[in-house]
Protein backbone atom coordinates (compact mmCIF):
# COMPACT_ATOMS: atom_id res chain seq x y z
CA UNK A 1 0.00 0.00 0.00
CA UNK A 2 1.32 3.58 -1.03
CA UNK A 3 0.13 7.07 -0.84
CA UNK A 4 1.07 9.71 -3.38
CA UNK A 5 1.24 13.43 -2.49
CA UNK A 6 1.68 15.44 -5.07
CA UNK A 7 3.35 19.79 -4.04
CA UNK A 8 4.76 17.79 -1.06
CA UNK A 9 7.72 20.10 -0.74
CA UNK A 10 5.23 23.51 -0.34
CA UNK A 11 3.91 24.49 2.17
CA UNK A 12 0.59 22.61 2.80
CA UNK A 13 2.42 19.72 1.20
CA UNK A 14 5.46 19.02 3.83
CA UNK A 15 3.11 19.43 6.46
CA UNK A 16 0.99 16.65 5.19
CA UNK A 17 4.21 14.73 4.14
CA UNK A 18 5.57 14.41 7.45
CA UNK A 19 2.27 13.74 9.39
CA UNK A 20 1.86 10.76 6.89
CA UNK A 21 4.84 9.10 7.36
CA UNK A 22 5.48 9.98 10.70
CA UNK A 23 2.17 7.94 11.87
CA UNK A 24 1.98 5.52 9.01
CA UNK A 25 5.28 3.86 9.63
CA UNK A 26 3.54 0.56 7.68
CA UNK A 27 2.73 2.56 4.62
CA UNK A 28 4.76 3.63 1.68
CA UNK A 29 4.30 7.89 0.94
CA UNK A 30 5.41 8.98 -2.26
CA UNK A 31 6.13 12.41 -2.29
CA UNK A 32 5.91 13.76 -6.14
CA UNK A 33 7.37 17.53 -6.54
CA UNK A 34 7.99 19.87 -9.74
CA UNK A 35 10.25 21.80 -6.79
CA UNK A 36 9.12 25.53 -8.72
CA UNK A 37 10.36 28.45 -6.99
CA UNK A 38 7.27 27.39 -4.48
CA UNK A 39 9.17 23.93 -3.57
CA UNK A 40 11.89 23.44 -1.15
CA UNK A 41 13.29 19.93 -0.48
CA UNK A 42 13.97 21.42 3.01
CA UNK A 43 11.22 21.46 4.07
CA UNK A 44 11.17 17.49 3.88
CA UNK A 45 14.14 17.21 6.13
CA UNK A 46 12.59 15.87 8.91
CA UNK A 47 11.41 12.52 6.91
CA UNK A 48 13.90 12.52 3.89
CA UNK A 49 15.50 9.93 5.84
CA UNK A 50 12.86 7.80 6.95
CA UNK A 51 12.31 4.24 5.43
CA UNK A 52 8.77 4.73 4.42
CA UNK A 53 9.62 7.85 2.48
CA UNK A 54 10.52 8.30 -1.33
CA UNK A 55 10.75 11.37 -3.09
CA UNK A 56 10.15 11.26 -6.88
CA UNK A 57 10.95 14.68 -9.35
CA UNK A 58 8.06 15.22 -11.33
CA UNK A 59 5.35 17.07 -13.15
CA UNK A 60 1.76 16.31 -12.13
CA UNK A 61 1.49 17.38 -16.37
CA UNK A 62 3.94 14.24 -17.18
CA UNK A 63 1.37 11.74 -18.19
CA UNK A 64 3.73 8.87 -19.14
CA UNK A 65 5.43 9.74 -15.54
CA UNK A 66 2.35 9.52 -13.70
CA UNK A 67 1.45 6.54 -15.64
CA UNK A 68 4.80 4.88 -14.53
CA UNK A 69 4.06 5.67 -10.99
CA UNK A 70 0.68 3.96 -10.64
CA UNK A 71 1.86 0.98 -12.79
CA UNK A 72 4.91 0.60 -10.07
CA UNK A 73 3.12 1.45 -7.05
CA UNK A 74 -0.14 0.06 -4.71
CA UNK A 75 -1.53 3.55 -4.79
CA UNK A 76 -4.57 3.31 -2.70
CA UNK A 77 -4.89 7.37 -2.02
CA UNK A 78 -3.78 10.38 -3.94
CA UNK A 79 -3.71 13.57 -2.07
CA UNK A 80 -3.00 16.39 -4.50
CA UNK A 81 -1.79 19.65 -3.89
CA UNK A 82 0.51 20.60 -6.58
CA UNK A 83 -0.85 23.85 -7.94
CA UNK A 84 -0.27 27.19 -8.45
CA UNK A 85 -1.42 29.48 -5.78
CA UNK A 86 -0.33 33.03 -5.60
CA UNK A 87 -3.33 35.15 -7.17
CA UNK A 88 -0.92 38.09 -7.96
CA UNK A 89 1.19 35.60 -10.50
CA UNK A 90 -2.28 34.17 -11.64
CA UNK A 91 -3.32 37.80 -12.86
CA UNK A 92 0.05 38.26 -14.99
CA UNK A 93 0.30 34.96 -16.38
CA UNK A 94 -2.76 32.66 -16.31
CA UNK A 95 -1.97 30.03 -18.96
CA UNK A 96 0.58 28.34 -16.00
CA UNK A 97 -2.28 28.47 -13.91
CA UNK A 98 -4.54 26.52 -16.50
CA UNK A 99 -1.57 24.72 -17.44
CA UNK A 100 -0.86 23.45 -13.92
CA UNK A 101 -4.03 23.32 -12.09
CA UNK A 102 -6.31 22.00 -14.44
CA UNK A 103 -4.33 19.86 -17.39
CA UNK A 104 -1.99 18.95 -14.17
CA UNK A 105 -4.92 17.65 -12.14
CA UNK A 106 -6.61 16.30 -15.38
CA UNK A 107 -3.39 14.09 -16.10
CA UNK A 108 -3.07 12.72 -11.78
CA UNK A 109 -7.22 11.97 -12.20
CA UNK A 110 -6.48 9.94 -15.90
CA UNK A 111 -3.67 8.25 -14.01
CA UNK A 112 -5.76 6.93 -11.13
CA UNK A 113 -8.69 6.72 -13.17
CA UNK A 114 -6.45 3.79 -15.03
CA UNK A 115 -5.85 1.82 -11.66
CA UNK A 116 -9.40 1.92 -10.67
CA UNK A 117 -9.32 -2.05 -11.36
CA UNK A 118 -5.73 -2.25 -9.68
CA UNK A 119 -5.84 -0.71 -6.62
CA UNK A 120 -9.15 1.56 -6.52
CA UNK A 121 -7.51 4.79 -5.20
CA UNK A 122 -9.30 7.70 -3.17
CA UNK A 123 -8.96 11.13 -4.70
CA UNK A 124 -8.46 13.61 -1.67
CA UNK A 125 -7.97 17.17 -3.51
CA UNK A 126 -7.56 19.71 -1.41
CA UNK A 127 -8.64 22.95 -3.00
CA UNK A 128 -9.39 26.75 -1.91
CA UNK A 129 -12.23 28.76 -0.78
CA UNK A 130 -11.77 31.46 -3.47
CA UNK A 131 -14.36 29.48 -5.86
CA UNK A 132 -16.63 30.64 -3.90
CA UNK A 133 -16.15 33.82 -4.63
CA UNK A 134 -16.48 36.92 -2.46
CA UNK A 135 -18.75 37.66 0.74
CA UNK A 136 -20.15 41.11 1.81
CA UNK A 137 -19.55 42.03 5.75
CA UNK A 138 -22.46 40.47 6.91
CA UNK A 139 -23.21 37.82 4.48
CA UNK A 140 -23.16 34.04 5.87
CA UNK A 141 -19.82 32.15 5.55
CA UNK A 142 -19.18 29.92 2.90
CA UNK A 143 -20.04 25.99 3.38
CA UNK A 144 -20.65 23.16 0.84
CA UNK A 145 -23.39 24.52 -0.89
CA UNK A 146 -22.42 28.04 -2.54
CA UNK A 147 -22.48 28.04 -5.87
CA UNK A 148 -18.97 29.01 -7.56
CA UNK A 149 -18.24 32.33 -8.48
CA UNK A 150 -14.46 32.25 -9.08
CA UNK A 151 -13.17 36.20 -9.44
CA UNK A 152 -9.54 35.32 -10.49
CA UNK A 153 -7.87 33.14 -12.94
CA UNK A 154 -6.33 31.44 -9.81
CA UNK A 155 -9.46 30.70 -8.51
CA UNK A 156 -11.34 29.77 -11.82
CA UNK A 157 -8.49 27.16 -12.40
CA UNK A 158 -8.79 25.62 -9.15
CA UNK A 159 -13.00 25.97 -9.28
CA UNK A 160 -12.60 24.02 -12.76
CA UNK A 161 -10.18 21.22 -10.89
CA UNK A 162 -12.68 20.78 -8.96
CA UNK A 163 -15.68 20.28 -11.04
CA UNK A 164 -12.68 17.53 -13.13
CA UNK A 165 -12.88 15.73 -9.74
CA UNK A 166 -16.01 15.67 -9.41
CA UNK A 167 -16.89 14.40 -12.78
CA UNK A 168 -14.42 11.66 -12.55
CA UNK A 169 -16.64 10.27 -9.29
CA UNK A 170 -19.61 10.59 -11.20
CA UNK A 171 -18.77 9.74 -14.44
CA UNK A 172 -15.66 6.81 -13.80
CA UNK A 173 -16.96 5.57 -10.50
CA UNK A 174 -13.38 7.32 -8.85
CA UNK A 175 -13.38 8.12 -5.06
CA UNK A 176 -13.13 11.37 -4.39
CA UNK A 177 -13.18 14.13 -1.48
CA UNK A 178 -13.03 17.56 -2.39
CA UNK A 179 -11.66 20.12 0.34
CA UNK A 180 -12.18 23.60 0.26
CA UNK A 181 -9.70 25.87 2.86
CA UNK A 182 -9.29 29.32 4.15
CA UNK A 183 -6.14 31.42 4.29
CA UNK A 184 -3.21 28.92 5.91
CA UNK A 185 -0.70 30.50 8.14
CA UNK A 186 2.12 28.67 9.74
CA UNK A 187 5.72 27.44 8.98
CA UNK A 188 7.28 27.35 6.23
CA UNK A 189 5.12 29.19 3.88
CA UNK A 190 6.99 30.51 0.53
CA UNK A 191 8.73 34.20 0.81
CA UNK A 192 5.82 35.98 -1.60
CA UNK A 193 3.02 34.76 1.33
CA UNK A 194 1.39 38.40 3.44
CA UNK A 195 2.91 36.77 6.87
CA UNK A 196 6.44 36.45 5.53
CA UNK A 197 6.42 39.30 3.55
CA UNK A 198 5.32 41.25 6.90
CA UNK A 199 7.89 40.24 8.85
CA UNK A 200 11.01 40.13 6.24
CA UNK A 201 9.79 43.96 5.54
CA UNK A 202 10.15 44.37 9.58
CA UNK A 203 12.91 42.73 9.93
CA UNK A 204 14.91 44.70 7.10
CA UNK A 205 13.47 48.18 8.16
CA UNK A 206 11.25 48.70 4.37
CA UNK A 207 7.98 49.51 3.75
CA UNK A 208 5.38 46.65 4.59
CA UNK A 209 3.00 46.57 1.21
CA UNK A 210 -0.55 46.63 2.31
CA UNK A 211 -3.72 46.42 -0.44
CA UNK A 212 -6.23 48.89 -0.82
CA UNK A 213 -6.60 50.36 2.18
CA UNK A 214 -6.16 47.00 4.26
CA UNK A 215 -9.79 46.05 4.69
CA UNK A 216 -10.31 43.10 3.07
CA UNK A 217 -11.20 40.22 5.42
CA UNK A 218 -9.72 36.65 5.57
CA UNK A 219 -10.25 33.56 7.55
CA UNK A 220 -6.94 32.34 8.99
CA UNK A 221 -6.31 29.09 9.30
CA UNK A 222 -3.01 27.10 11.37
CA UNK A 223 -1.80 25.00 8.74
CA UNK A 224 -1.02 22.11 11.45
CA UNK A 225 -4.90 22.10 11.98
CA UNK A 226 -5.50 21.75 8.13
CA UNK A 227 -3.26 19.02 8.44
CA UNK A 228 -5.17 17.13 10.75
CA UNK A 229 -8.64 17.69 9.40
CA UNK A 230 -7.39 16.12 6.47
CA UNK A 231 -5.73 13.25 8.11
CA UNK A 232 -9.17 12.66 10.42
CA UNK A 233 -11.03 12.86 7.03
CA UNK A 234 -8.78 9.85 5.47
CA UNK A 235 -8.93 7.89 8.62
CA UNK A 236 -12.61 8.49 8.59
CA UNK A 237 -13.49 6.49 5.21
CA UNK A 238 -15.71 9.17 4.08
CA UNK A 239 -15.87 9.33 0.64
CA UNK A 240 -17.43 11.27 -2.44
CA UNK A 241 -17.97 14.24 -0.07
CA UNK A 242 -17.20 17.92 -0.32
CA UNK A 243 -15.91 19.87 3.61
CA UNK A 244 -15.41 23.34 4.15
CA UNK A 245 -12.44 23.63 6.20
CA UNK A 246 -11.91 26.85 7.95
CA UNK A 247 -9.56 28.59 10.65
CA UNK A 248 -12.29 30.23 12.68
CA UNK A 249 -10.38 34.00 12.98
CA UNK A 250 -11.85 36.14 10.61
CA UNK A 251 -9.33 39.31 10.24
CA UNK A 252 -9.42 42.40 7.68
CA UNK A 253 -5.14 42.68 6.72
CA UNK A 254 -4.61 46.18 8.46
CA UNK A 255 -5.46 44.59 11.79
CA UNK A 256 -3.18 41.42 10.85
CA UNK A 257 -0.73 43.46 10.03
CA UNK A 258 -0.73 45.15 13.05
CA UNK A 259 -0.89 42.13 15.55
CA UNK A 260 2.22 40.70 13.50
CA UNK A 261 3.98 44.27 14.12
CA UNK A 262 3.27 44.80 17.78
CA UNK A 263 4.19 41.07 18.23
CA UNK A 264 7.34 40.68 16.45
CA UNK A 265 8.12 44.02 18.45
CA UNK A 266 7.75 42.33 21.51
CA UNK A 267 9.81 39.39 20.13
CA UNK A 268 12.64 41.49 19.13
CA UNK A 269 12.39 43.68 22.47
CA UNK A 270 11.91 46.74 20.15
CA UNK A 271 10.96 50.35 21.33
CA UNK A 272 10.05 51.47 18.19
CA UNK A 273 6.78 50.83 16.55
CA UNK A 274 7.26 48.61 13.47
CA UNK A 275 3.68 49.32 12.51
CA UNK A 276 5.25 53.10 11.30
CA UNK A 277 6.23 50.71 8.66
CA UNK A 278 3.08 50.08 7.06
CA UNK A 279 2.54 51.51 3.48
CA UNK A 280 -1.16 51.30 1.04
CA UNK A 281 -0.18 50.22 -2.21
CA UNK A 282 -2.87 50.14 -5.64
CA UNK A 283 -5.33 47.57 -4.50
CA UNK A 284 -5.23 44.26 -6.49
CA UNK A 285 -7.47 43.88 -9.47
CA UNK A 286 -10.57 41.85 -8.80
CA UNK A 287 -9.42 41.92 -5.22
CA UNK A 288 -12.22 39.96 -3.26
CA UNK A 289 -13.31 41.41 -0.27
CA UNK A 290 -14.08 38.91 2.45
CA UNK A 291 -13.42 34.89 2.63
CA UNK A 292 -15.39 33.26 5.54
CA UNK A 293 -16.14 29.35 6.38
CA UNK A 294 -18.51 27.57 8.05
CA UNK A 295 -17.31 24.53 9.66
CA UNK A 296 -20.44 22.87 10.52
CA UNK A 297 -20.19 20.20 8.13
CA UNK A 298 -16.60 18.97 8.76
CA UNK A 299 -17.19 19.24 12.65
CA UNK A 300 -19.89 17.23 12.30
CA UNK A 301 -18.51 14.35 10.11
CA UNK A 302 -15.66 13.90 12.33
CA UNK A 303 -13.66 15.31 15.58
CA UNK A 304 -11.88 18.15 14.50
CA UNK A 305 -11.97 21.85 15.39
CA UNK A 306 -9.30 24.74 14.73
CA UNK A 307 -7.13 25.63 17.34
CA UNK A 308 -8.68 28.95 19.42
CA UNK A 309 -4.88 30.22 20.35
CA UNK A 310 -4.19 32.19 17.50
CA UNK A 311 -2.70 34.76 19.34
CA UNK A 312 0.06 31.70 20.53
CA UNK A 313 0.02 30.41 16.82
CA UNK A 314 0.89 33.76 15.24
CA UNK A 315 3.72 34.33 18.30
CA UNK A 316 5.00 30.61 17.03
CA UNK A 317 5.09 31.11 13.36
CA UNK A 318 6.89 35.14 14.01
CA UNK A 319 9.47 32.90 15.85
CA UNK A 320 9.90 30.87 13.24
CA UNK A 321 10.26 32.83 10.43
CA UNK A 322 12.43 35.62 12.28
CA UNK A 323 15.08 32.10 13.25
CA UNK A 324 14.63 31.85 9.31
CA UNK A 325 15.45 35.29 8.23
CA UNK A 326 18.18 36.21 10.64
CA UNK A 327 20.36 33.42 9.01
Amino acid sequence: MAILITGSAGFIGSHLTEKFVNDKPQVEIIALDKLTYAGNLENLSEVNSKDNFRFIHGDICNQVLLDKIFDENYIDAIFHLAAESHVDNSIKNPNTFIQTNVNGTVSLLEAARKNLDKSNPVFYHISTDEVFGTLGKTDKSFNEKNPYKPNSPYSASKASSDHFVRAYGETYGLDYIITNCSNNFGPKQHDEKLIPVVLKSILQKKQIPVYGNGSNIRDWLYVKDHIQALYKIHKSKILNETFCIGGGVELDNLTLVKILCEETDKLLGKKSQSKELITFVKDRAGHDFRYSIDNSKLMGSINWSPNEDFIDLIIETISYYLKKYKK
